[in-house]
């Protein structure tokens, strides 16, 4: 008897020994591979853990069905290293999706000029890294479940009533549902990506995540604003860099009448020779408006990209102000009152308004009879045009 145990104890370690030599020399060579190649040492950095617990499992599980006797122990040892297998293996393809996005970001980075593809594939890279690693933990879940006999008993049942189960489920949870296919179409439709500069709710700022339930803005001033994907597909917004990252933008200024713009557009390009700021795609001065006691003149500049473009502008209303206050102070908004004084009448004057069109109680004796009567007044002494003051 103690024989046949040392027989069965031998052939199990045998068993591991030799899983434990393929483990290792499948380590050897991928690290001799990391010497010449990068993706080799990062696979390594991911997969070694993994990689070696579903090595000594599986080994551990061979060599307990080539040489463990028949006995009351032997299923249940046998189903913990089937669960202990199926971890490791979740967990080994978990580290392979990592090790792949991982690749896929790297040889596309956003951190560039023109960077629209490079932020579609970061998008759709991390949503699809996402649902395969929620799949693969699902999956695994349900494998170790059914090595248990009551459990695959009662697997007829749970797939009969499967069908129930999803209208109630989807009842239940019917807005979870909408953003999650909200955050899929999102994706695969190429209407946002991360790092996109968008306005949504009167808020500036890029996408800095994208999940299947929420969107996350990073915002000008450091906050953060979370939506939900089924904002994005059911509301209005405005998306900067939809086919590229450069934009317009225009610096508008009410100055007054005696502006010369000639000398303003001749400033404008020393002004935007100065600053690294300024892509050299277009720039133009034009009078817009010239309503209201005031002209408007508006500037239109390009940029690189958004953050760029706002210090673009700031950078020449700046400019153009200083400018403005020593070139052409005259140029600067003024308001004009026209102040005006109306000389008294003569007794010429008066004489002649008399003897023209009379009125109703004035101009003529008629009239200033009837004033009399109405009035009682005092009768008019006509004076001397000498006296008259």
């Amino acid at each position: 008897m103690l024989d046949s145990w040392l027989d069965h104890g031998i052939t199990a370690a045998i068993a591991v020994l030799f899983a434990v030599a393929v483990a290792g020399a499948v380590e050897v060579t991928v690290r001799l591979i990391a010497c010449r190649k990068a993706w080799a040492a990062d696979l390594m950095t991911k997969a070694r853990n993994p990689f070696w617990l579903l090595i000594v499992v599986l080994g551990a599980w061979a060599g307990l069905h080539a040489a463990a006797p028949e006995g009351t122990w032997t299923p249940a040892v046998s189903r913990v290293l089937s669960i202990a297998a199926i971890g490791a293996l979740a967990w080994l393809l978990i580290a392979f999706v990592q090790f792949g996005t991982a690749q896929a970001l790297a040889r596309n980075p956003i951190d560039m000029r023109d960077n629209r593809l490079a932020r579609k594939l970061h998008t759709q890279t991390l949503i699809m890294r996402r649902l395969a690693i929620a799949l693969i933990v699902v999956v695994a879940v349900g494998a170790a479940l059914l090595t248990f006999d009551s459990v695959r008993a009662i697997g007829a049942s749970v797939l009969a009533s499967a069908g129930i189960a999803s209208i109630v489920a989807g009842l239940a949870a019917q807005s979870v549902l909408a953003n999650m296919f909200a955050g899929i179409q999102l994706v695969f439709s190429d209407a946002l990506r991360v790092d996109d500069v968008i306005v949504a709710e009167g808020e500036w700022g890029k996408v800095g995540e994208i999940t299947l339930s929420y969107v996350v803005l990073d915002l000008w001033d450091d906050r953060r604003l979370v939506l939900p994907c089924t904002y994005f597909t059911t509301t209005p917004y405005q998306n900067w860099t939809r086919h590229g990252s450069e934009l317009l933008g225009s610096v508008e200024l009410d100055l007054d009448w005696r502006v010369s713009p000639q000398r303003m557009r001749e400033h404008l390009e020393k002004i935007l020779e100065d600053t690294p700021l300024y892509d050299g795609r277009a720039n133009v001065l034009q009078v817009t408006e010239a309503t209201g006691g005031y002209v408007r003149v508006r500037i239109l500049v390009t940029a690189a990209d958004a953050p760029t473009l706002f210090d673009l502008r700031c950078y020449v209303r700046e400019a153009m102000v200083l400018w403005i206050q020593s070139v052409l102070p005259d140029a600067a908004p003024t308001q004009r009152i026209l102040l005006t004084e109306q000389a008294a009448p003569t007794g010429r004057k008066r004489k002649a308004e008399q003897a023209g069109e009379g009125g109703l109680f004035s101009g003529s004796a008629e009239a200033e009879e009837r004033a009399s009567q109405f009035t009682h007044a005092i009768p008019r002494v006509e004076m001397a045009d000498d006296e008259a003051p």
